[in-house]
């Protein structure tokens, strides 16, 4: 078995040491260097080739954000950052994410335990493992340029949307939401993303959005023209009552290592919203949403999966095709059409 090998770059001692030890209890992964500042980090890179590095976000010397633009520029390679549980580092996260990272993890703290983190962090190496890199301004990014946006819908519904993302999916739910029309049916997301990182993400998507983003708290209607994204640690659940949509916001076990989980949001989408809902799953690794979506077409909703070409790594649309869970398989700056369409 050819191992992942991974370069841990962290200012904290401590970090580099817990990171280290907890990812030398996975067989497939391999911690070939840690480098404590970019500096030692650019030789190092050259030297060991790792397939992914974990990048602090805040360090001395040079920030994280620095290096990772001239890394992008000289260098393209999957990075998963690593970041304080924090507003800042929730801002810098997405500033991150802006410039090439594929992936992010909080570092341990108070609930997000060694142990949360360790099992999340071996997953998105996988999942950065096989990210296709491409760079900033090439023509292959450009061919998915978001469409513009769209009009006001001539009639709405009271339609439930549910949309599923990991890896990637910053970035797909940014090209399908800025186009949405401002009259949209409810929308429910759930990006596997750390707690706090959530709040920034639905900030800026509200910022860029002819939609309402924000993060959801528990009881939140579910209301057209508005998006709800599952709160980072949380599970979102779709509930009914009388004819009023809304959701609980709730603790629980991991699903797929992950909290939320796409497939929490969809069995209860299926359950209270069936036939009224439509379901989409975008890119991202793992299985996360594949029987929830299965579920969803069973109680009559409407499915669509992102198309393998579009995606950052085809895992989770994968699965659910398999599963024969998709009715429709399209790329990324069609699916937003593709769900005005079957609304």
């Amino acid at each position: 078995m050819q191992k992942i090998r991974v370069l841990i770059v962290d200012d904290s001692a401590i970090v580099r040491k817990i990171f280290s030890e907890e990812l030398s209890r996975f067989l497939d992964i391999e911690v070939v260097g840690t480098a404590p500042d970019p500096f030692v980090a650019r030789d190092k890179i050259v030297r060991l080739k790792p397939d992914v590095i974990t990048l602090d976000i805040e360090m001395p010397k040079m920030d994280g954000l620095t290096f990772l633009k001239k890394l992008m520029k000289h260098y393209p390679m999957p990075v998963i950052i690593v970041s304080s549980l924090t507003p800042k580092g929730g801002k810098l996260t997405l500033e991150a994410m802006d410039i090439g990272a594929v992936e992010v993890v909080g570092k341990p703290g108070g609930s997000y335990t060694v142990g949360d983190m360790s099992a999340q962090l071996a997953e998105k190496i996988r999942a950065a493992s096989k990210v296709r890199i491409v760079r900033k301004g090439s023509s292959e990014e450009s061919a998915s340029a978001n469409p513009k946006p769209m009009g006001a819908l001539s009639k709405t519904s009271n339609k439930i949307i549910a949309i599923g993302a990991s890896t990637g999916g910053t970035e797909a739910l940014k090209t399908v939401l800025t186009i949405m029309a401002p009259n949209s049916p409810g929308i429910l997301v759930v990006q596997h993303m750390p707690a706090k990182f959530t709040t920034a993400f639905a900030e800026r998507l509200n910022g860029l959005c002819q939609i309402t983003v924000k993060e959801a708290q528990n009881d939140d209607f579910v209301s057209p023209g508005t998006a709800l994204i599952a709160p980072g640690n949380y599970h979102m659940l779709l509930r009914r009552s009388g004819a009023r949509y809304y959701v609980a916001v709730k603790d629980g076990p991991m699903v797929h290592h992950q909290r939320p989980a796409v497939d929490i949001l969809f069995k209860s989408t299926a359950k209270y919203a069936g036939p009224n809902s439509i379901g989409v799953i975008l890119t991202g690794m793992g299985a996360d949403g594949a029987e929830g979506l299965l579920e969803m077409k069973r109680s009559g909703a409407k499915t669509i999966a992102q198309d393998e070409k579009s995606c950052v790594v085809f895992g989770m649309p994968k699965e659910a095709i398999k599963l024969g869970a998709v009715d429709t398989v399209v790329p990324l700056n069609q699916i937003t059409e593709e769900i005005i369409r079957m609304v």
